[in-house]
Parts: C-alpha cells; sequence; structure tokens
C-alpha cells in the first residue's frame, strides 16, 4: 500500500481513537455518524490511489481493537491478508497463487481479509456467535471459514492424521490409558499411593494442547470492558490451537496452528521452530534431531539468508536445505520451474510409515480416523502386541512405494540418486532393528502380565501404569522413536547416545533384571508358604 494509502490509515485509526476515547467517557456516537465519517476516509483513500480496501466493518473493529489489543491488530497489519483482496490472490499465476477458490463471494472479493471477514463467516454454523457491538461475531475461526478461499488445503487437512488428533487420542481406550497415566494427579499416604484421574484443566495443559481440545459454549457472561459492558460466549477448552482442535461449528482443526493467528504467514510456518512446538520431546523429537543434523546445521549457519515468504518455492535459488515444510508440505520447484512436490496440507502424502507414537512402526493408515483400527486381539492398534502389521486398515506396498517415489524427488533436488536411495536403504533397516528391540521389551511385558508379575488387559487393568509398563513405554514411545528420527534426519548421534540406541539396549537389560527379581521374590514368597504349610501339618 502507498504512502497517501498508510497515511489515510493513519488518519482513521486517529479518528477513531478519539471516538473510543468519547466512548469511554460515556459520550457515544450514532453508528451513522461514525459510517458517514468513514465514507468520507474511503473516499479520500480511493482519491489517493490506494489498491486495497477494508470493509466498513472491519475499520470499526480496527476502531476498537487498536486501543483494546493492539498486538493482534499490529499482526494483522503485517499480513498479507491486510495488503491483497481476494480477487487480487486469485488472479496470480497458477504456481504463484496462495488460494485455491476459483471463486469468492462478492461481498469479499474486493476487500482486504479483515476482522469481520473471519470472525463473521458461516454465522449459521458457530454456536459461538453473538452479538457484538451491533454485528454477529464468534469468536473460533476455524478451517472451515479459512476454506472459504482456501479449499483444496482445508479438504486436504482434513484427510490429514493431524486434525483428527482429538478423536484418535480421546477416543481410543489405549491411548486414552496412556495419557490418563501420564496427567494423573498421584499422593502419596502410607506409602501407598492413590490415583486421581487429570481434570480437564490438565489434560487441556497436557496432552491436549497439541492434540487439540473440544472447543464448546457453556453459556455466556456479561463483563466490564472498556467499552462499557458487554456480554461474551463462555468457552469450554478454550484457549487452544490444537492440530485437532474440534471447532464450535462442527469443524475439526486450527490452521492458527502452523499460521499463528493474525498474521498467518508462509514464512513462520516453513520455519522448524512452528513445528517444534509439538514435535521437540521425547516421543517426537523431530526439532531436536534437525538442529543436530546437517540439515539443521546449515538453516542455522545460512537461513538468515533464505527467501521463506516465496510462492513456489525454488530449490537452491530461495533455500539450500530442506526444512519439515519443504519436505512435508510445500510447493517446490527447481530453477527451470519444473514441480519437484505439490504443495499439500495432507502431511503423510510423502510418508509410506508412521513411525512415531505407536509400539512398532508400521505402513501409515488408510483413514486418518484410526480410532476405527482394530487388532486381532481386539485392541484399537495398527499392529498386534507382537509387531504384525493389521494390513486391512493401512496403506499397501503400492501406495508405500509411491510415497516413497514423492518422498525421494524431493532429496534428489540436492543430492545424487545413490546417496538418497543409500539414506532410504539405512532409514528402513532402522524401522526394522528398532521394531526388534521393541519386541523384545514386549515379550518381557507379556512374560510379566502372563506369570501375574504385573496387571494387564486381563485383570482388567491399565498397561501403563506400573514400573515395567513404564519402562515398556519409554522402550518405543521415546527410545525407538528418537532413533527412527533420527535415521530419517541425519542426526545419528541422537540416535546413538542422547536417547537412541544405548537406551533401546539399557533399558532391555533392566526390564530383564526386574523380571528376575519379581521371579525370584515370587519362588521365594511360594517356598515360604510351603514352609508355613508344613510346620502347621506338623
Amino acid at each position: 500500500m502507498g504512502e497517501a494509502s498508510t497515511a489515510n490509515r493513519e488518519l482513521r485509526e486517529h479518528f477513531f481513537i478519539r471516538v473510543i476515547y468519547a466512548r469511554h467517557l460515556g459520550g457515544y456516537f450514532m453508528k451513522s455518524l461514525v459510517f458517514l465519517l468513514l465514507a468520507m476516509f474511503f473516499s479520500a483513500g480511493l482519491a489517493s490511489g490506494a489498491s486495497a480496501l477494508i470493509s466498513e466493518v472491519t475499520e470499526e473493529c480496527i476502531s476498537c481493537h487498536t486501543s483494546v489489543s493492539p498486538g493482534i491488530v499490529a499482526g494483522w497489519r503485517k499480513s498479507r491478508h491486510a495488503r491483497i483482496t481476494p480477487m487480487e490472490a486469485i488472479k496470480e499465476p497458477k504456481l504463484e497463487r496462495r488460494v485455491s477458490a476459483e471463486d469468492v463471494p462478492r461481498e469479499l472479493a474486493q476487500n482486504v481479509v479483515g476482522c469481520a471477514e473471519c470472525h463473521s463467516m458461516n454465522p449459521e454454523k458457530h454456536k459461538d456467535n453473538f452479538e457484538h457491538e451491533g454485528y454477529q461475531a464468534h469468536i473460533v475461526v476455524t478451517p472451515e471459514d479459512c476454506a472459504t478461499c482456501h479449499p483444496t488445503e482445508a479438504k486436504q487437512y482434513s484427510q490429514n492424521l493431524m486434525s483428527h488428533a482429538y478423536g484418535n487420542l480421546k477416543n481410543n481406550p489405549v491411548y486414552h490409558s496412556l495419557s490418563d497415566a501420564v496427567n494423573a494427579i498421584q499422593s502419596l499416604e502410607d506409602m501407598k499411593t492413590t490415583v486421581r484421574p487429570p481434570d480437564p484443566k490438565t489434560e487441556a495443559d497436557s496432552c491436549y494442547y497439541c492434540h487439540g481440545t473440544a472447543v464448546e459454549v457453556t453459556g455466556k457472561k456479561s463483563r466490564e470492558t472498556i467499552m462499557d459492558e458487554m456480554v461474551f460466549p463462555v468457552l469450554s477448552g478454550w484457549p487452544n490451537q490444537g492440530v485437532g482442535r474440534l471447532n464450535p461449528d462442527g469443524s475439526m482443526g486450527s490452521c492458527a496452528a502452523c499460521h499463528t493467528r493474525h498474521a498467518f504467514s508462509v514464512e513462520m510456518a516453513r520455519k522448524p521452530h512452528t513445528c517444534a512446538e509439538c514435535h521437540k520431546g521425547p516421543d517426537a523429537p523431530a526439532y531436536k534431531i534437525y538442529e543436530v543434523s546437517k540439515h539443521g546445521n546449515i538453516y542455522s549457519s545460512l537461513g538468515k539468508g533464505w527467501e521463506f515468504k516465496a510462492v513456489p518455492w525454488m530449490v537452491g535459488r530461495d533455500f539450500t536445505a530442506p526444512t519439515c515444510a519443504s519436505c512435508h508440505v510445500s510447493l517446490l520447484i527447481t530453477e527451470e520451474g519444473e514441480v519437484v512436490a505439490e504443495r499439500t496440507h495432507r502431511m503423510n502424502n510423502r510418508l509410506p510409515w508412521r513411525i512415531m507414537g505407536l509400539i512398532h512402526a508400521h505402513p501409515h493408515p488408510k483413514s486418518p480416523d484410526t480410532t476405527i483400527i482394530k487388532n486381532k486381539a481386539g485392541l484399537p492398534l495398527p499392529t498386534e502386541l507382537t509387531g504384525e502389521a493389521v494390513a486391512t486398515y493401512l496403506i499397501d506396498a503400492e501406495e508405500q512405494e509411491k510415497r516413497r517415489n514423492t518422498m525421494h524427488k524431493v532429496c534428489l533436488s540436492c543430492h545424487g540418486y545413490g546417496w538418497v536411495e543409500g539414506h532410504w536403504t539405512r532409514f528402513e533397516n532402522t524401522l526394522n532393528t528398532t521394531n526388534e528391540m521393541t519386541l523384545a521389551a514386549t515379550k518381557i511385558m507379556l512374560t510379566a502380565w502372563e506369570m501375574g508379575l504385573a496387571k494387564g488387559l486381563s485383570q482388567n487393568d491399565s498397561i501403563f501404569n506400573e514400573a515395567i509398563e513404564k519402562k515398556w513405554v519409554e522402550q518405543w514411545l521415546f527410545f525407538a522413536n528418537s532413533t527412527r528420527f533420527a535415521s530419517a534426519m541425519a542426526g545419528p548421534d541422537y540416535g546413538v547416545f542422547a536417547n537412541g540406541r544405548w537406551y533401546l539396549s539399557r533399558n532391555i537389560q533392566e526390564m530383564v533384571d526386574w523380571l528376575e527379581l519379581k521371579l525370584k521374590e515370587k519362588r521365594e514368597e511360594k517356598k515360604q508358604e510351603r514352609g508355613g504349610r508344613a510346620i502347621t501339618e506338623r
């Protein structure tokens, strides 16, 4: 936007700040007068050659929120939404387009995308819709709202494991049992621990912070603001920007998980720091491994000079080493304009294997809703406890090869064929060996259950709440996962001593030692019982 447009914007903001001040003192301006003055400013903007207009409703939002929440307004001001109208975005060449809609509603086409354009979209679907200063608005902006301009991206995201992350955790009794074991509140009395189930606030502050919460309207509440008393919806499960959030309009997910509000920056989504919000712990150590990998070193050393805003993203010119987005999401092209990989918001499109979060690595699930999976034992797991894949619910070898080739093409844009093929051969070998090490720990665990040394499913007990069970969980959730990620992302030291192969082997030894100790204790107990019976009989 030009200098004249900027000056007009500042003049408008100055006017509206005065309006706010007058309102705060009790001198409420009539809306008709506000709109009359708004029209005057818009006319001035048009006359001075402003290329993008802010709608009247959004201008009124800004008039208040510049003072009420200046950080939000400032973030939006810096966004592409604040500079480009949807109609201008649609006219971009196909490869350069950031929107996938072929048309947008007439009322949106000529204005930039501002407060009102997002927070008043699809009002009939939003249970969090409420009357606000004479307009209908909602608090939670959802993928379905964003789909007005980004329908392909929203549809792809809905087919993604991430969008189902809440339900896949909440509605799977095995995973939910693990979540409860992590979040339960424990206390100690008379040398015995008592366990209290986690409350909703603890869950929202833990696993569901990333997986997403169920955001529901529980009522309305009046509170004092600098604009006098106002009534707002009361939301449970809020705040949350988790990838699988259940929204008040019935949609799943949050675009802001990666494109953080209110700038919704493609640059931010492409930088690994964004992914690190949820992929940094020992269960999914992608960012930590990236940091110590050769790719992460190049990014740390040279990344400040990269172009993260370009669409499409050109390998070698805009960036010289991969980030999470270049491998899994972004539209990549060569300097000759050849498409290396299509943009996708279905993050598993380039993933033949699922290597994190579960007992054994396995082919990727067909459906993003993993609660439908049942193994032979009746458990909602994509493998048997002994490692065999539940093939009915997983992609077949042909689809795996297709996805492997897609990722290969990304790798080949910087590496030779022999390098890439050698890397993948090592990685798939690591999947096999970590599955073997997990199976060894699982056999120890199964032995403990069978011999009554620990309580398992047959006793209707959690399989995650005893010492040996927690060590078993660490074997696959921390150590096997870390080793696989380290192999996939070329961070070998992390996969050896930091949290990988050393711990896989040490953990098995500790589990064996525990098992032998418990067996010895059990034999001693039986020996004492027999001795006691013999004395009684005499």
